[in-house]
């Protein structure tokens, strides 16, 4: 194998494939990336068994072939090369090693062979569609931050994926719950899954889904299978396995019938609770909202450190209410509402608050109160 790539291409590729490479690994194999030269370009892939990136760069081929390499230190080194440089990979068919050269810089690194590595294959993939990448990376925006991180509830650790009906009109509809608070985001249903499965999509491949296609435009092809989902965009590729679980019937706990109304400018909003939860406990974060006529006041006690209070003018006129909330899970919240204005639905203290983004209708939040 003998390959020359400019570096800057070699590190943007590396830095997508190396993120799903855990740093320890029990099986040496997994701790490489494939790096196979084909005809005048680069496919580098890489796994945890769980998910599978593949990514293609245009190379200049002298010589082609495939060996795998060790995918944090390939990484370091390429990072470290002066910016523009051109690398130059090479390998002998008998070599257990691989040769990097930029400049005047040489590596030699161990290479385990090929034919070693996994491969996650794609197996049968029935349902197929494409939906702009804006679209996708926005149900994602919407409704990572919600997903639980705790493994007991393993089903609650992905995103659910499925399509809904709204009102006669097909969605595909994402959503995210920790049991504290949840998000829902949805888009038009894209032709060709409609008779897609309901499915979870686990939290580190939404992640890295997130990474690849920020700043990304044009479309993504999406293969489903009952077990694993594949999204392809441009020259990237990523397979991953899903989650095997049921999710919970999450509208059941979407309330449907609270009466009394907040509006609110969304940027102050998120100040005024920034503010006092500086004072806050680390553990706990409780911040108090009591409305009134037009009224909102914030106010946080905490024991050990003292107590804050800060006042907004809003539009406020049902009953008044002392209702307590996380403050992380607040700014979680309002910080994914584009526009200028928050709407809180509440019944009392004791209930779950509905929280829309004014602007946005394909979007609702669901948060827990807390005792304050």
């Amino acid at each position: 194998m003998k390959v020359t790539i400019e570096q800057g291409a070699l590190l943007k590729a590396l830095e997508h494939v190396q993120s799903v490479v855990e740093r320890r690994n029990t099986i040496p194999i997994l701790s490489n990336v494939v790096l196979e030269a084909q005809n005048g370009a680069l496919l580098l892939t890489a796994t945890d068994l769980e998910i599978e990136i593949k990514e293609s760069i245009e190379a200049e081929v002298a010589e082609t072939g495939a060996t795998t390499a060790p995918a944090h230190m390939l990484y370091d080194i390429v990072n470290k090369l002066p910016a523009g440089s051109q690398v130059n990979l090479s390998k002998d068919e008998a070599a257990t090693q691989l040769s990097l050269n930029s400049g005047s810089s040489s590596f030699v690194l161990q290479s385990l062979p090929r034919e070693d590595f996994p491969s996650l294959t794609l197996g049968d993939m029935p349902h197929a569609f494409a939906l702009p990448a804006g679209d996708l990376l926005r149900l994602i925006d919407k409704t990572r931050f919600a997903i639980s991180n705790e493994d007991t509830r393993h089903y609650l650790n992905g995103i659910y994926l499925h399509i809904v009906d709204e009102g006669g009109t097909s969605m595909l509809r994402a959503v995210a719950t920790d049991g504290h608070r949840l998000a829902q985001a949805q888009c038009p249903q894209p032709v060709g899954a409609n008779e897609m499965p309901a499915i979870i999509v686990p939290r580190k491949t939404v992640n890295e889904l997130q990474k690849l296609l920020k700043n990304s435009s044009g479309e993504v092809s999406v293969q489903v299978s009952e077990t694993k989902i594949n999204f392809s965009h441009e020259n990237m590729s990523l397979t991953s396995k899903l989650i095997d679980g049921k999710f919970p019937d999450y509208n059941r706990v979407i309330p449907s019938n609270n009466d009394k109304r907040l509006s609110v400018d969304a940027k102050a909003f998120v100040q005024c609770v920034d503010r006092v939860s500086a004072v806050s406990n680390e553990r706990s974060r409780a911040v108090k909202l009591s409305l009134a006529n037009d009224s909102l006041t914030f106010t946080v006690s905490n024991p050990e450190s003292g107590s804050a209070t800060d006042e907004l003018g809003v539009g406020y006129n049902a009953d008044a209410l002392d209702i307590g909330f996380n403050a992380r899970y607040l700014l979680d919240i309002t910080g994914q509402l584009d526009g200028d204005m928050a709407v809180f639905e509440l019944a009392d203290s004791g209930s779950p608050t509905l929280i829309r983004d004014e602007q946005d209708s394909d979007a609702l939040y669901v948060l827990m109160p807390m005792r304050v």
